[in-house]
Parts: C-alpha cells; structure tokens; sequence
C-alpha cells in the first residue's frame, strides 16, 4: 500500500510537468564565460554566451518551450532574465534574484520557459549587480504560429539590432563606483550588435523590405534610431503589432524593443544606420552600414542628423504608436477584442520616483523606499513562509513625503484585479520603467502633475500594449494592467545605475487558492541553497507531528520533502 501511494505521488509529479506537453520544445545549451571584446577599441572583459558577443539569438513560435541550460563558467554568481517574456504562472524562471537564487560559478541551471500567447521582439540580459555592462545579452523574436495570420507580408530578412550605451570601464569597476556612493560618469560610446562605428553591417536586396528588430540594451541613455534615405514602417511594439505608421527616425529608450519593416528602395549603394544619445548632456553617436547586395558604390554623404533635443517632439511620437485593433495577436481573435475601457479599475496606484542620500550615498527609490534585496530570494521566502525576509506594505500605493528610506519592498495585490499605474516623475531626466510577467496598456502620457481629471485625455480605444514604458521629465505616465498572472514580479527602472541603487520592488500577484489552474509549482530543479535545510527542517518537524505507522501519505510527503532536501 505504501508503494502505491509513492507510485501515486509521482504520477501526479510527472503529469505535472506535462502540461505543456503538446507544444514544441526547443532546446539550447549555454555556456556564460569571460573573454576579451574590443567593442570601442581597447580590450576589455566581457561576458560571453558560446563564445559569442552578443549572445545568439533565441528563435522561437508562440507556445513554445524553451529548454535553456546554462553554464555558468564565472568566478561569481550568475543570473539570466527575459525582457518581455511573460513567464505565465512561473515566476520562478524569471531569472532575478527576488524570484530564484543566482547560479554558483561552475554550476548550471536549466530554464524552463513557455512563451504562452506571446509574439514579438524581446532580449535577455545579465540581471545580477552590474554584469549587464559586460555584455551577455542577445535577441529573442517569438513568430506567430503558421495558421494566424500576420498583418504584413513576409519580409525577405529578418534582423535583430541590439543597440545600447557602453563604457570602457569593467563591470566591476562600474559596481565599485556605485558602491563607494558615487555617482556613474557618461557612458564612452553606443554600440549596435556589440560594436562601434561602422563595424556593424546589415545586407539588403534592391526592392525587398526587410525586418529589424530594435531594442535598446544600454544602461542609461534614450537613443534615436534613423536610416540614411529609408523610412521606417513600425509594425509590432513588445509583442504587439501597431498601427502601421511611417517615420523617419524613432526614440528607443532603455529597455524597450521596436519591430520596424525597411524597403531597400533607394539606388544601390551603402547607407548609413544612425543612433545617437537623446536628452543627454553629450551627444554620441554610432553608426551601422545597410549594404544593398552585389553594390559596390561605398557610403557618401553626411550621418543623418537626429531630431531636435525638444521633449514635445518625442512625447507626440510616443502618442503615436498605438495598437492595430484589426491584426490578430498570438490567437486568431483580434487585438480590439480586448476593451479595457469598460473594466472596472479596483485600484489607483501612483509610483514617484525619488533620489537622495542614504548614509551618505547615492540611493534611488520609488515612493520614498529604496529597495534592498533579502538574504533569500522574495519568492522562495514566500513560497516556504519563511518570516523575516520581507513584509506586505512595505511598499505603499503613493508617495509618502518621507524622507528616502531603505527596505526589502513589497507590494501585495490581488490576482485578477484591474489596476490603474500612475508614474509620476518630478526629476529632470527621462524614466524608463519595466513590469516583468506582464503587459500593459499606456493609456496616458503628459507634462506636469497627475490628477483624476487627467484621465479626461486618456485613450480608451487603442492604446499600445508593452512591457515597458517611458516617463519624460517633469511628466507623468498613466497605464491599465490587469493582473492575471500570479507571482512574485519586479518592477525596475530601466536606469541601470538607478535600478542597482534602488530604484525597484516586487509586485506580489497573490491568491489564496493554491491550485496550478493559477500557478505552477516551485521547479524540482529550483536553485535553493539554504532553502534545502528549510526542507530538513520541515521533514523533521513532520516526523514529530506525523508518526510514519499506519500511515502511507505520511511516508509519501515525508519522501518528497528529504528528496528536495537531498
């Protein structure tokens, strides 16, 4: 009788981890070292992915399951995240530290990712301290499954851009600096695909359009993205495909991803890709080569010149880009299908970002707390109900007034609630903010301070859906999320710099109802440390209040628990 309730037990274990058994899986293995990288000329020490900088490319179809195992051949701990990726129900492969425990130098961890009802353009980066600046971040494109249509024909090529701020310095240098209380000096250059000027090059065939897919992977600074003589049609946004407007040049700024198709309709030749810091106090710029095929006529003419440093021009451009309600998303049903404007908002939460000193360095925060990380990844300490590690409230829904202060901050709200995102900024700098595990409407933007009566300008018909927004000087930005994937999800500036010093909290999606209908289980290859002795701890408090006579569920539970202990 023992044996089968053991046997019992794992055949629910093992249908478990089949729910997603009917879709492809797609498997890849990872090596993460260091290696010497001259991205501006001098050498310096980068992090690579299979010997590569960037890392490779992560191609995948809705629903997939991406089986990704990676080495980590650093001296230090090691953790990978998912820029956009929703993780639906599993934030436990979110890959940062208040979801999992970073990978030990000479260990692996193998994700296990399922890229559930999403399409689009998104990248992984390094998530832990400052390795972000070393590099270790590449691409991923999800593409629609064959039988739902897109909203554009084929393009002949398909490329992704990673474009981004870069300094000379070691990542460890840059760390030390923020540590020691100061302030990061500019960033050195901008690299596209990990190199400086006209290093990069991308091949076009005459009176084809190509794809280019645009994400901004730096540490600081908004960047302008422009082609010599070519216009750029905008057609998917994080995820979601846009209204198909026309531009000239488009502001990317940190952390977001852009999906443009480019017609090679000029006459053979070279021309010039352009980025170039936007609202900075220095202007750098890059340059990248589109190389029509079978030309030999080299790049003439002057870099194109970026748009002017005007705020007002950015913001209306942002109003733009909305979203196509007719184009099918990563179900056959339309995108306008979804009418946000006729639910019910259950909260209002405004998040004002903040900078100050805190024992006499340099912290950010967001209304007024300055987020610390616990001694156990904030999942994990939830899951087991470990106390002490973080408390509910710590992270209020408004600006305080309060002097900033330092905390491991938390903010609890319910699944399946319809919340209103207010972010306000007061400082003198363009914000960009991220929500991991989600996407969300960017209902509203606009100068000045938020009130009620802003919702009066609000679009409540197509306003675009993503993951990460930005939020301009002395501006404010309003968005709609409704949370319905249960987890534990951070939500950062995209400021490095700023994200690393504080500027950051988690957002506990919680329901009481502990069912895999809302989430999964904790991963049986979850990285846990001092959580296995949480485990013996709980096997032998079992024993007492359990004896194993008489008893086959006894013996079961108590096997599964030494067995994650083990």
């Amino acid at each position: 009788m023992v044996l089968n309730s053991i046997w019992r037990f794992a055949a629910i274990l093992f249908v478990l981890g089949l729910v997603t058994a009917d879709d492809p899986y797609r498997f890849f293995d990872w090596k993460v070292t260091y290696g010497d990288i001259y991205p501006l000329g001098v050498r310096q020490r980068g992090i690579l992915i299979n010997g590569q900088f960037p890392g490779p490319d992560i191609f995948s179809v809705t629903n997939n399951n991406l089986i990704i195992n990676v080495h980590n051949n650093l001296r230090e701990p090691f953790l990978l995240s998912w820029n956009g990726v929703q993780q639906r129900k599993n934030s436990y492969q979110d890959g940062v530290y208040g979801t999992t425990c970073p990978i030990p130098p000479g260990k692996n961890f193998t994700y296990k990712i399922q890229v559930k009802d999403q399409i689009g353009s998104f990248f992984y980066f390094p998530s832990l301290g400052f390795q972000k600046a070393a590099g270790g971040f590449g691409g991923i494109r999800i593409l629609s499954r064959p039988q739902i249509p897109v909203p554009f024909p084929p393009p002949a090529g398909d490329y992704t851009v990673l474009i981004g701020d870069w300094y000379k310095y070691d990542h460890q240098v840059l760390k030390n600096i923020l540590d020691s209380g100061k302030k990061l000096p500019f960033p050195d250059g901008i690299l596209i695909n990990g190199r400086g000027s006209n290093n990069a090059r991308f091949t076009f065939e005459q009176g084809k359009t190509f794809r280019l897919r645009i994400s901004n992977v730096g540490l600081v600074n908004s960047l302008n993205f422009r082609i010599q003589g070519h216009k750029m049609k905008l057609i998917e946004v994080e995820g979601t495909h846009t209204v198909q407007s026309t531009y000239s040049s488009l502001d990317v700024h940190v952390g977001q991803s852009y999906s443009v198709l480019v017609t090679a309709d000029q006459a053979p030749g070279d021309y010039y890709i352009a980025v170039s810091t936007r609202f900075a106090t220095r202007v750098l710029t890059a340059t990248a080569i589109l190389h029509y095929k079978n030309s030999a006529r080299k790049v003439v003419g002057p870099i194109p010149a970026g748009p002017s440093n005007e705020f007002a021009w950015s913001l209306n451009q942002a109003r733009s880009v909305r979203t196509n309600l007719t184009a099918s998303g990563p179900r056959p049903n339309p995108q306008g299908s979804y009418k946000y404007r006729f639910i019910n908002i259950t909260r209002t939460i405004k998040l004002e970002s903040s900078s100050g000193l805190s024992r006499g360095k340099q912290r950010y925060g967001i209304n007024g707390v300055s987020f610390i990380p616990g001694d156990t990844p904030l999942k994990l300490a939830d899951y087991f109900k470990i106390p002490g590690v973080f408390r509910l409230g710590s992270m209020p829904y408004n600006p305080t007034g309060r002097p900033l202060y330092l905390d491991t901050a938390v903010m609890s709200v319910d699944h399946r609630s319809f919340v209103e995102i207010v972010f306000q900024n007061r400082e003198n700098i363009v914000q960009s903010l991220h929500l991991d595990g989600y996407n969300f409407r960017v209902v509203g933007m606009d100068s000045g301070i938020w009130t009620p009566a802003s919702r009066n300008q609000y679009n409540y018909i197509d306003a675009i859906s993503r993951c990460t927004t930005q939020v301009y000087p002395r501006s404010w930005t309003a968005i709609y999320v409704a949370l319905d994937n249960v987890g534990m999800w951070n939500i950062r500036s995209e400021f490095w710099a700023r994200q690393y010093l504080g500027q950051q909290f988690y957002l506990r999606v919680y329901t009481p109802v502990n069912s895999t209908r809302d989430e999964y289980f904790l991963p049986q290859n979850a990285l846990l440390s001092k959580q296995k002795l949480i485990f013996l701890t709980m096997a032998l408090i079992f024993l007492t209040q359990f004896p194993l006579e008489g008893s086959a569920m006894a013996l079961t539970v108590l096997i599964f628990l030494v067995s994650f202990a083990i």
